[in-house]
């Protein structure tokens, strides 16, 4: 099992999102992350999926989503150059004044930003790859009791240069 990403040009049209998530759900394929919005196009959505599977179950996917009319296309990025980030929002409750003197150095450690700030609370926003957003919930949720945590999926584009993720 691999971690696998594609993107796909859709209709932006109602119940295309919910038809695609079906694809998934009825052929028991479990997805990781999905991100959808519109293009430059008003009437074309990009989605990014992220998902575990073997090259068989992947290959099979594929050839599923080009199936269905309202798919434009489907790129698999799993294996190119990309850009790609999700957006993370991490609220830590019930802190101290040493609780929030660290929480603001290890923002700017991970270049989060403290988007909320409470008598007791903070709330981190960080726009990283899935792999840093995991490290910096590791971390706090370690070291904090009351901790929420709310997650994007990403979001990715092809590169330009040769740079990768």
């Amino acid at each position: 099992m691999k971690k696998r990403w594609i993107s796909l040009y859709v209709e932006n049209d109602v119940g295309v999102l919910a038809k695609i998530s079906g694809l998934f759900s009825g052929k028991s394929y479990n997805l990781e992350s999905l991100t959808v919005g519109t293009t430059e196009d008003s009437t074309i959505s990009r989605m990014t999926i992220g998902l575990k599977s073997d090259d068989v179950t992947f290959e099979q996917i594929k050839k599923q989503l080009n199936r269905l009319v309202e798919v434009i296309k489907v790129i698999d990025i799993t294996n190119i150059p990309t850009h790609m980030k999700e957006i993370l929002f991490i609220k830590i409750k019930n802190c101290s004044k040493e609780d929030k003197t660290e929480l603001f150095q290890l923002a700017n450690v991970f270049k989060a930003s403290i988007t909320d700030y409470g008598f007791d609370s903070i709330l981190l926003e960080c726009v990283q790859t899935e792999t840093k957003n995991d490290d910096i919930i590791k971390l706090i949720t370690s070291q904090y009791k009351q901790v929420e945590v709310v997650r994007g999926g990403s979001v990715a584009i092809e590169s330009i240069s040769m740079s990768d993720r």
